[in-house]
């Protein structure tokens, strides 16, 4: 079982990383196909975003609802645990989004 510091050090534990923030925030507006989250988030290889969603997936944030039909369809969406993740993830969100410019400039200067 893995130990954590604190709730944080637990939390990053599943949405760490590049893609998992943005999976997670593609699929609060809706479920989605895997070829729809591709093309939602451009430079995402098909390896790196299965990887992801079966990691969300794992931690009970994502689940994934497999249609048996031709050719087969597999939607993900958030659990009722990912809906709480992704209310605590908002004002994270409006913080970047109020200074987004900021941080663009510093990181162009350094």
């Amino acid at each position: 079982m893995a130990q954590f510091l604190c709730g944080l050090d637990a939390a990053v534990a599943v949405v760490g990383g590049k893609w998992k923030p943005l999976i997670l925030w593609a699929l609060s507006e809706q479920p989605r196909r895997t070829s729809e989250l591709r093309r939602e988030l451009p430079g995402i290889s098909e390896k790196v975003l299965v990887q992801q969603l079966r990691e969300l997936e794992r931690d009970g944030v994502v689940e994934r609802e497999i249609f048996t039909q031709v050719p087969p369809k597999v939607v993900y969406r958030l659990t009722d645990r990912g809906v709480h993740l992704d209310l605590a993830l908002r004002p994270l969100g409006d913080w970047g989004e109020q200074n987004m410019a900021t941080i663009s400039a510093a990181r162009a200067v350094g």
